[in-house]
């Protein structure tokens, strides 16, 4: 779910404070949500900020740095971790619990491609490992293909979803479909040599 891109860190602002009736329940509670900005039951999902990356960096490099589920080098530094991840061209999510004020999880959406092919998006995802099951990683994937359609993208491209990773099931139920496989391209520390996917959906 993941390409390289050019460094540099530009964020969007925090959206103001407004609410619309929405739909979808998570941790007990409605949603409810304005452009960027959602809150749902526990957690609000708004556009990150600057001020966002050191709450995103420890999870972010404790994932990487498993080798299980992203096509990044393990021992990627916090510098190049926050270019990639926070790059210019990139709309980027945290989920952020408002009891604690912890982020749970980011998200960003980016073309894939350029030119003509520039409103296909690609996204990527993390997860607090300490803060899985609590619906975090549904919430942010469907509040990003929404923003992604509003944003004017057609369909959604993940180019590298690692075959062993329990996010495929989670993929499929949100409508997208494997399009092609790259057999034994990812060494994965538990499973070997294991495939990756390319999954697609239209929004």
């Amino acid at each position: 779910m993941q390409e390289p891109y050019a460094t540099g860190f530009d964020v969007p602002a925090r959206p103001a404070p407004a609410v619309f009736a929405g739909a979808g329940r998570w941790g007990g509670g409605g949603a409810v949500g304005f452009g960027g900005r959602v809150t749902l039951g526990f957690m609000l999902i708004r556009d990150a900020v600057a001020d966002d990356w050191p709450r995103i960096w420890p999870f972010w490099h404790r994932i990487v740095a498993a080798g299980e589920t992203y096509a990044w080098d393990p021992e990627t530094s916090e510098e190049d971790a926050r270019a990639l991840w926070m790059a210019p061209g990139k709309r980027v999510f945290v989920a952020e619990d408002e009891v604690s004020g912890g982020v749970l999880g980011s998200a960003y959406v980016t073309p894939n491609y350029g030119g003509p092919a520039a409103d296909v998006a690609n996204a990527g995802f993390m997860v607090d490992p300490d803060r899985t099951g609590r619906g975090v990683g549904r919430a942010l994937a469907e509040h990003v293909l929404q923003m992604a359609e509003a944003d004017g993208y057609r369909a959604m491209v993940f180019n590298a979803v690692v075959e062993t990773n329990p996010a495929v099931k989670l993929w499929v139920s949100l409508g997208f479909e494997i399009v092609g496989t790259i057999p034994a391209a990812f060494t994965h520390p538990a499973h070997g040599r294991v495939a990756l996917h390319v999954m697609h959906r239209f929004l």
